[in-house]
């Protein structure tokens, strides 16, 4: 899971839907009193997981002058380490997997991405995700296994066949996708067998993959910066933008009606606002509407999943377009709690809300410890870890021992309790020599501690297996 710097996008999307101080014309003079209100108010959920998006792509694979830049589109990215404090573009990114990443511009032509053979002990995957923030497709160790393939992305306007030589072909409702490669990494040492792995991954056009010439290249887009500037002069740019990229075709064509209505209020695929002078009256219908969208997706973020022994377990946060169901609130909530999530079957995210006792967890005041009963250890078929961040800002931690989690590939090295069960020492200093091995390093204050399970079983999915509780220390 990779989640956006929260306060930062959140607050840029926030800003993008900001009219104070605007001068704009209005296209609905005509609509009838909270009629503005209640279209904004659609909006806004709609549209905010697809600008918190825009804001990594734009970020990630368009700004080559800005600290996070990756490479453009249709060139792959390895990142060949794990994510440590230094990386603060997203939060509670994991530090299992070191990851690749590849933006696909799919308007001329398919991509293709083929992986080497990987050990069977080794998990991988690839997450296919549209600029609507669907996951609409994965490969790797649980759906295409761990053998040497090849597999294409085809945008939402290609009407071709898969080739020979391809696996799967995999279709993106939007011009644009991204594929976020995740390689397993068993310990420090093992990170130049990451790299060669990382090697082998290959990404590259249709034409490319067959030798063949290219087909046109599709026109060059002026992308949109991502500043406070452009939002408070364009509101809706980032938004309308966008929508230039996702054509209300194919599964999107369900979205015809609604983007009528959103037209109304001038968002519209390509159609900034022309100069002009709000109403007060507009503009307070506008911003009231918005500001309930923004409520009921933080509503929806507080409702995700179901609390178990003082952890979140959402099995539902995360999927295609058929997975949400027309549900735009869970869409856009899923992208405030964790942007790029995993769907469940892929990974499950078990949250820390509380210890035992139904408290706050603070590892300022008290320690901690997570004892997980002998036999009852997180059941996947991959891996699992829990990893340690900043509550407030929900990055990962510097610490004496630069230990930002405990996962299944350490257990050997840990120290089991007389009847076989593992407990894992959360606080914010060392709990001593004996026990160092099963430290977990929290902040100096609350922390945000996210539990990982990388391909679950069955048990896991159908909450049979729950997360123990993290008890305080008297």
């Amino acid at each position: 899971m990779l989640r956006t710097t929260t306060a930062s996008l959140v607050s840029l999307a926030l800003g993008v839907f900001t009219l104070v101080n605007t001068t704009l014309s209005w296209p609905a003079d005509a609509l009838p009193a909270g009629e503005t209100e209640k279209i904004a108010e659609e909006a806004f959920v709609y549209g905010l997981p697809l600008v918190m998006n825009y804001t990594v792509f734009h970020e990630y694979f368009i700004d080559k002058s800005g600290p996070q830049f990756k490479a453009p589109p249709n060139k792959l990215y390895n990142t060949a380490r794990v994510y440590t404090p230094k990386d603060t573009t997203v939060v509670t990114p994991n530090s299992d997997t070191p990851y690749s990443f590849v933006a696909m511009d799919l308007r001329a032509e398919p991509f293709v991405i083929c992986n080497p053979q990987i050990e069977k002990s080794r998990y991988f995957s690839v997450q296919l995700v549209d600029m609507y923030t669907f996951n609409f497709g994965y490969m790797g160790s649980r759906t295409t296994g761990n053998g040497a393939a090849c597999n294409m992305i085809a945008g939402p306007r290609f009407a071709g066949d898969k080739p020979e030589g391809i696996g799967k072909m995999f279709r993106s409702e939007t011009d644009f996708a991204i594929a976020i490669i995740r390689t397993q990494l068993f310990n420090p040492a093992d990170l130049d067998n990451v790299k060669k792995i990382q090697s082998g991954y290959r990404a590259v056009t249709l034409s490319g993959f067959q030798n063949r010439p290219a087909p046109p290249k599709a026109p060059e887009l002026k992308w949109p910066k991502v500043n406070k500037k452009l939002a408070d002069a364009d509101p809706f740019a980032y938004l309308n933008f966008v929508l230039t990229l996702a054509p209300p075709v194919g599964p999107a064509a369900v979205e015809v009606p609604m983007r009528e209505r959103f037209a109304k209020i001038g968002v519209e695929a390509g159609k900034p606002f022309p100069a002009g002078k709000l109403t007060a009256a507009q503009k307070a219908e506008l911003k009231t509407g918005m500001e309930r969208g923004f409520a009921k997706v933080r509503e929806t973020v507080g409702s995700l999943g179901k609390e178990e022994n003082g952890w979140r377990v959402a099995t539902n946060g995360f999927g295609d377009r058929q997975a949400y169901a027309g549900n735009y609130a869970l869409r856009a909530a899923a992208a405030v709690a964790g942007i790029y999530g995993n769907d469940a079957v892929e990974a499950l995210y078990p949250l820390l809300a509380t210890d035992g006792d139904g408290n706050k967890v603070d590892t300022r005041a008290s320690r901690y410890t997570l004892t997980f009963p002998a036999g009852q250890l997180p059941p996947v078929n991959a891996f699992w870890s829990v990893t340690m961040y900043d509550g407030k800002t929900q990055l990962l931690i510097n610490n004496p021992i630069n230990r930002y989690l405990i996962n299944s590939p350490m257990v050997p090295d840990l120290k089991k309790n007389p009847d076989g069960s593992l407990t894992l020492h959360i606080q914010d200093t060392s709990p001593g020599k004996d026990l160092q091995s099963n430290w977990l390093p929290a902040p100096k204050g609350p922390p945000y501690v996210v539990m990982r399970l990388y391909w679950p079983k069955e048990e896991a999915l159908q909450r049979k297996w729950q997360p123990p509780p993290v008890q305080r220390v008297k």
